[in-house]
């Protein structure tokens, strides 16, 4: 059986590869089938497992810039393969990478730092990311990624959806659109035997309560989110779709790099002051690369690419952000969420300014040493700042592994 020759981000080829493998391997247990094309008219693999009447649906891919999730996909069905337990009553379904055209423009596949992982960065505007699309788009403009993993959805109509995500830096957390009772232990425990911290205060789930340590279960509808300026409500994502089956979904996020600065549940003691000083910084650094988009774009052909409007989309996010974190923080504010909010500010404008850097330097602008200045400077300010650690990739997919099957242990016996 041919699978990857060391652990390391397989791309979507390698995926492809692999699970081919698997089911040469084993064809009595596992199927290889397509199940949509992208934008491009890229594939969409789906790899099932087993034949148990319940279904767990784990997808990857759905952000370019996160690839520790292909790994743990293939970690993940190899386990399943393994362990007949985990079969009994229940087939796996694993979407190999729900954006194959995203994923092949994030090229730094092994980064070392966190500047070759922005020199190589994409992710793609908001309607264009096929889980947030129909909270920002129409129904009759869904991209045909979201339209694939919709009809997925429907034919499987899986008890356990579980979306594999990968934070550049700071900690692990888990996002539930209900909450799965008994996760919250082993999810902790799992992460403290491999040394990758529990992000306490995730500002993706601020406000949102919380069943243990870094396990956060989505608000109901009509809560008013804490960010109101953000265009993407989880509640509108693919990830509630599997509620009118009677299922719900899983986020797990895994760090890259890992910094203990951000589950520290201390009382921050002026968070108010601390927010405006971010609120302050984000407007600041986005204003600089606004500064170079403005010169630049006259010399830029044709129409935007993924890149460019990517970069754009970033940077129109920052006046409604920066406002939010003007309003009063939540009175509970806790060392770790203006740490995790810092992340958020810092990484905002840098995502923007490294994704312009490719599209300047392609060009063969003259704006790009500029640009590239920035880009230098903000990775390494972040890495000093955060005190950033490189988590072993076998660490990573290990952890997120572990949190998959035991939410679908647990999730399964509250299955509708």
């Amino acid at each position: 059986m041919s699978l990857l020759p060391e652990l390391r981000y397989p791309n979507v080829t390698e995926l492809v590869r692999c699970a081919r493998a698997l089911t040469a391997h084993r064809p009595g247990l596992c199927s290889l089938r397509q199940v949509g094309v992208s934008r491009a008219g890229r594939p969409l693999h789906l790899l099932s497992v087993g034949h148990g009447g319940r279904a767990v649906l784990v997808v990857a891919g759905a952000h370019a810039n996160e690839p520790t999730g292909g790994a743990t996909l293939l970690a993940l069905a190899r386990r399943v393969l393994r362990e007949r337990p985990l079969r009994d009553g229940t087939s796996w379904h694993f979407l190999l990478c729900a954006d194959p055209d995203g994923a092949g423009l994030h090229v730094t596949p092994a980064p070392r730092t966190l500047l070759d992982y922005h020199l190589g960065f994409f992710r793609p505007a908001g309607p264009e990311q096929p889980e947030w699309s129909p909270a920002v788009l129409p129904p009759d403009r869904l991209p045909p990624e979201t339209l694939a993993l919709l009809r997925v959805i429907d034919e499987l109509r899986p008890y356990l959806q579980v979306s594999l995500h990968a934070t550049d830096l700071g900690g692990s957390w888990v996002q539930l659109t209900r909450d799965v009772p008994g996760l919250a232990e082993p999810f902790a425990k799992s992460a403290a035997e491999l040394n990758i911290p529990v992000e306490t205060g995730a500002s993706d789930a601020a406000g949102w309560p919380a069943s243990g340590p870094g396990v956060h279960v989505m608000p109901g509808t009509g809560t008013r989110p804490a960010y109101p300026s953000m265009p993407d409500d989880a509640r509108l994502s693919t990830w509630y779709h599997a509620h009118r089956y009677g299922g719900l979904t899983a986020v797990v996020e895994v760090p890259m790099w890992a910094s203990d600065l951000v589950d520290d549940p201390a009382p921050h003691p002026a968070p108010a002051a601390a927010m405006g000083r971010l609120a302050r910084r984000l407007r600041r650094d986005a204003r600089q690369v606004e500064e170079v988009l403005a010169e630049a774009l006259p010399r830029l052909p044709g129409p935007p690419g993924p890149l460019l409007r990517a970069t754009r989309w970033a940077l129109e996010l920052v006046p409604g952000l920066a406002g939010d974190w003007d309003r009063p923080p939540p009175p509970d504010a806790t060392m770790a969420y203006v740490g995790s909010v810092d992340a958020f500010g810092r990484r905002l404008p840098l995502r923007a300014a490294a994704m312009l850097l490719r599209v300047l330097r392609e060009a063969g602008d003259p704006a790009a040493p500029r640009l590239e200045h920035l880009v230098v400077s903000w990775s390494d300010a972040f890495a000093e700042r955060f005190r950033a650690r490189w988590v072993p990739l076998e660490h990573q997919v290990e952890h997120q592994s572990r949190t998959v099957v035991t939410a679908a242990r647990h999730a399964r016996g509250g299955a509708a």
